[in-house]
């Protein structure tokens, strides 16, 4: 039998899909996997909780997590409207279930659940937050001093609605807040890769006055002159993925020598300031960052994405794409779901569509946006 396992269902019936999930699985890897991960989409909250402790109770994974989610991932297809039910297990050895809670201290919140071997070797965190109420950019932000080798990877749940609206799942207890996941143990030779999507426009540039978040000066000069240059020396195609989109990378290490694809964390532009001359992105960028302006398009996503699995050879894979891609970038359905399943085997794929991404970037872990994060690993 195989290690890993994953099957996806549109059934629209909750209890014929898990029969057709469960199955499926079972088939390939048998039952009592050491770790599951259930993604659900299109189906109302009670459905999701019965469809999780089915699959639960039929399974029988010593470690299983679920999430509602906007759309989900299985083999190559991406199911982006309509019900769909996803799973995946693998025997990986002693995984561990977390739960992560925010609470009030004096100081502010913290975040409370982490095991304390999470700081123990290099590990991976399998990640799902509720989108209000957990903060996972403070959270990774964190993690990234606590847990040096702590890689985190997957994302925020996305079904449609306001706070409460999604659910969380984890070894049979329910969630509407924080986050759970799975610490997978060491050794399992697992690896990450964040596909962001965006190509650079223009040279890099140095932050020379900024404030927070509001970018005044780039190179020494207004950071609008800077983006008035850049725009009047691209072209036509430029110019137009410039004024429907316009994102920044900063740089992850400034010990660089030359820059390439994966050296820059993206930010969107949200803002402008023409009194100041300033930018407003979606991150801080202290004096001294160096900055080059990013545009995103279909072309450049599926460029990136190709360059990135370039040198993947695996034996499954979770995948975590942003819900700004699918169809609405691409034009087109499955794009990252094939490219994925052509570099892992199909039976073994699986993921979800997610309001905000997670996974480590040179070695440090972030919250993304406009991305694919994909864990692989080997049987």
């Amino acid at each position: 039998m195989s290690a890993f396992g994953a099957a996806i269902s549109e059934h629209p019936d909750a209890a014929a899909a898990v029969g057709e999930v469960v199955g499926a699985v079972v088939e390939r890897i048998g039952v009592e996997p050491d770790i599951a991960v259930l993604f659900v989409s299109g189906h109302p909250g009670d459905r999701f909780d019965d469809i999780a402790s089915a699959v639960h109770r039929l399974l029988s994974p010593r470690t299983i997590i679920a999430t509602t989610v906007a759309a989900a991932i299985g083999g190559d297809l991406e199911v982006e409207e309509g019900p769909a039910v996803s799973l995946w297990a693998g025997h990986v050895g002693a995984a561990e279930a977390v739960r992560l809670e925010t609470i009030r201290t004096q100081e502010g919140t913290a975040v409370v659940g982490m095991p304390d071997d999470a700081a123990i070797g290099r590990r991976t965190l399998i990640l799902l937050s509720e989108p209000y109420s957990f903060p996972a950019d403070a959270f990774l932000h964190a993690s990234n001093e606590q847990y040096p080798e702590l890689a985190c990877v997957g994302g925020v749940a996305s079904a449609p609605g306001g706070a409460g609206s999604n659910r969380l799942f984890v070894n049979g207890s329910f969630h509407t807040d924080g986050a759970i996941g799975i610490l997978l143990p060491q050794g399992l030779g697992e690896f990450t890769v964040v596909s962001q999507g965006c190509r650079p426009v223009g040279a890099p540039l140095t932050v020379t006055d900024a404030d927070a978040n509001l970018i005044r000066g780039l190179g020494s000069r207004p950071a609008l002159e800077r983006l008035q240059e850049l725009y009047d020396g691209a072209n036509d195609d430029e110019r137009a993925l410039i004024s429907n989109g316009l994102h920044v990378g900063l740089a992850v290490d400034e010990n660089t020598e030359s820059f390439g694809r994966g050296d820059f964390l993206v930010r969107g532009v949200i803002g402008a300031d023409h009194a100041e001359g300033a930018l407003r992105i979606g991150a801080q960028a202290p004096v001294g960052t160096t900055l080059q302006f990013q545009v995103r398009d279909a072309d450049s996503a599926r460029t990136d994405l190709q360059e990135s699995l370039r040198s993947v050879d695996a034996d499954a894979a979770l995948v975590f794409a942003c819900n700004d891609r699918g169809h609405r970038l691409f034009g087109e359905s499955d794009h990252d779901a094939v490219a994925v399943a052509e570099v892992a085997e199909r039976n073994a794929v699986a993921g979800m569509f997610c309001a905000s991404e997670f996974g480590p970037v040179r070695g440090q872990n972030h919250v993304h946006g406009f991305t694919v994060s994909m864990l692989f690993l080997y049987g």
